[in-house]
């Protein structure tokens, strides 16, 4: 009977005894799997960020390509046009100073000196192969330096910062709220951090001279100093301008500061969305128009 009553026992402690280690280790695995699903999804929100990235750099590299074609396009089509005219001309003098030579309208040194005149429009028509190819030349460097700038500063909203080129020239529009808080010249952080990303950008090209605009929608405004929307807007002008200077190292030679107020608007400010648009910082990458007048003085 006491044996009896032995093995039971055993054979209860022994049942205990293995209920308990799987417990334990079911337990742990179940603190595994939590671990490696908290992971997984973190990597999983990690891949569709970095997709999301990469989509939006696609379509902006998209978007510059078609640009790019497009403004070349048009600058071939031009130079067809103006080689189209000046054949045009050569081929109606030549027939012209043939006719007067038979008719003997005019002398020989007259129609040499005709002649002369004929030749000068084909210096000129190289002249102004020249001059497009200069342009077309600008225009390709502006949408290198459109893509640069896209690339640095990533993947921000298109109410927030937009770049493009307008008439061959580069316009950087930054709004409001990134820059300042609400009717106060001060740059935030995260404004700071913009800004650090174009500056890297500009002192890449130190031949680059530029305007920084300060812009404000059409409600007055008064406060302390502040006597206007013109104070306004030259003030954020030029604590952009000294904060590139001072802690981007970016020349003061090449900018120069300016406030619009709110007259030169780019949408209706009777809306909170267009007053949105016209509250904005521009900088102005301007022409090197030197390089023009050069071109101009090798050609006299």
């Amino acid at each position: 009977m006491k044996q009896i009553h032995s093995f039971i026992s055993l054979l209860v402690i022994s049942t205990v005894f293995f209920s308990c280690v799987s417990t334990k280790q079911y337990k742990q695995a179940q603190d595994k799997y939590a671990q490696l699903d908290a992971a997984y999804l973190d990597v999983q929100g990690k891949y569709r960020a970095l997709q999301g990235e990469l989509n939006g750099a696609q379509n902006q590299n998209t978007d510059l390509t078609k640009q790019l074609a497009a403004q070349k396009a048009a600058s071939d089509a031009k130079i067809a046009d103006l080689n189209g005219q000046i054949d045009f001309l050569k081929q109606n003098n030549t027939t012209v100073l043939s006719q007067l030579k038979d008719l003997s309208v005019i002398s020989g040194s007259q129609a040499e000196s005709i002649k002369k005149s004929l030749e000068n429009i084909g210096a000129k028509d190289l002249y102004i192969q020249d001059l497009q190819s200069s342009i077309a030349k600008k225009d390709s460097l502006n949408m290198a330096l459109v893509m640069n700038l896209k690339g640095a500063i990533g993947n921000l909203d298109d109410k927030d910062i937009n770049i493009k080129v307008d008439k061959g020239v580069v316009y950087i529009d930054i709004s409001d709220k990134l820059l300042f808080k609400s009717g106060s010249y001060d740059v935030t952080d995260r404004a700071k951090v913009v800004l650090g990303k174009v500056a890297k950008v500009l002192n890449n090209q130190p031949e680059i001279e530029f305007l920084v605009e300060g812009h404000t929608d059409s409600i007055a405004f008064k406060n302390g100093i502040l006597a206007d929307n013109w104070d306004l807007s030259v003030k954020r002008a030029t604590t952009v301008v000294r904060l590139l200077q001072e802690q981007y190292g970016i020349d003061p030679k090449r900018m120069s500061a300016a406030g619009r107020g709110q007259y030169l608007p780019v949408a209706d400010n009777t809306t909170a969305d267009g007053r949105a648009a016209n509250r904005r910082t521009r900088i102005v990458i301007l022409p090197q128009l030197d390089q023009f007048f050069k071109l101009l003085e090798k050609k006299k």
